[in-house]
């Protein structure tokens, strides 16, 4: 372990324990993971009460299916299993963010001996890399906690991007929501593009985490020049499940493209939009400008559900022009958010060279959710 003792030292003399886990959004191999986590704390203290809590975030809540696709049968069967709901869970006030945030997080996470948590290391498009302290903020914190640390000025900064830790504000209020729950432990894994582990990391909530992101950064920055046309996707399933979780991809390639460049996205989006407020936010709004506008004179503490989702769409469409590929049933939709619907790919480069030229030069991002892209 990294910055800490063993599982199994550490389980020794806890009465209670939880292990943080990831929803349903997330490719984390929990089937590999967690066996191992709770063989060793068992081993610590055969007699420990565990709870499995599900960090749903803002996110709808994990299915059974789900969880048993996710988890395997076997745990589903044997262990107990809560899933966060942000906004239905009785949580606790654990004091002030140094942003001025209340940090207020799940009850089991406050009255729990022994907190750690699984997760996956990847760039994020507005806290830097995802993982480590992201289990507890915005994973199992109350809803104004997660909106207010989400809050437009935090969203509009430039340190608020992917691959940005130093100086970041969303990183720094999930940091200290760390230290305030006392996360002593963790299991971070870094997944290849076939979603197989490659490398993990454990032990000390913060450190281990750190050290994930300076390994996943040797393998994911890459620099691009600017381009007329920038093609990118979500990584395929289970990221590109709504448009929500697209914006993600459509970030990477705001990095490398021209001033009025077009934005190809290819996705399936079997889920639709993925949040009623950000399909709103987009459809009734006269224009992206002014949407982003409206969102910046939101003061902090009355930051709304997916206002950062669709400040980031906003801020790119006020851009670019963005043409999704993606299945018929999602074309009014899409329609709806202020872009344009393609069948194919190949429509789409039709419809960016209609526009840009036939010699307009094209970047292709396969997958724009585990990259850090930087111009040249």
């Amino acid at each position: 372990p990294i910055g800490g003792l063993v599982l199994k030292e550490i389980s020794k003399g806890k009465r209670k324990a939880t292990i943080i886990i990831s929803d349903h959004t997330r490719p984390v191999p929990s089937k590999d993971i967690l066996p191992h986590m709770l063989a060793e704390m068992r081993q610590g203290n055969p007699n420990m009460e565990i709870t499995l809590l599900v960090a749903t975030g803002s996110h709808r809540g994990t299915t059974l299916s789900e969880l048993e696709e996710k988890l395997g049968k076997d745990i589903v069967l044997t262990e107990q299993i809560v899933v966060h709901d942000w906004i239905l869970s009785e949580c606790i006030d654990m004091g002030t963010l140094p942003s001025g945030a209340k940090l207020y997080v799940n009850k089991i996470v406050v009255e729990t001996d022994l907190l750690v948590a699984e997760g996956f290391i990847e760039p994020h498009f507005f806290a830097g890399y995802s993982g480590g302290r992201k289990s507890v903020l915005p994973g199992v914190c109350s809803e104004k906690t997660v909106l207010e640390n989400h809050c437009s000025a935090f969203i509009d900064s430039p340190y608020a991007r992917t691959g940005i830790l130093d100086m970041n504000p969303i990183h720094e209020d999930m940091i200290d929501a760390v230290r305030r729950v006392n996360l002593v432990y963790i299991v971070n894994v870094i997944i290849d593009k076939n979603k197989k582990t490659v490398a993990a990391f454990a032990g000390d909530g913060i450190a281990a985490h750190l050290a994930g992101c300076k390994y996943v950064e040797r393998y994911c920055v890459v620099n691009a020049k600017p381009a007329d046309i920038v093609i990118s996707t979500n990584g395929g399933y289970p990221m590109d499940q709504n448009m929500y979780q697209c914006v993600k991809g459509m970030t990477a390639a705001e990095a490398t493209a021209k001033e009025g460049a077009i934005i190809i996205m290819c996705v399936a989006m079997e889920d639709g939009a993925g949040g009623d407020n950000f399909y709103k936010a987009l459809k009734e709004c006269e224009s992206p400008e002014v949407l982003y506008k409206k969102v910046q004179e939101i003061p902090q503490d009355e930051t709304r559900q997916d206002q950062w989702e669709y400040q980031i769409l906003a801020r790119i469409l006020m851009k670019h022009e963005v043409i999704v590929v993606s299945e018929e049933k999602n074309r009014k939709m899409i329609l709806d958010m202020k872009m344009s619907f393609a069948h194919d790919i190949h429509s789409a480069i039709e419809m960016a060279q209609a526009r840009k030229g036939k010699n307009a030069n094209i970047s292709i991002i396969p997958d724009g959710v585990s990259v850090v892209v930087k111009a040249q």
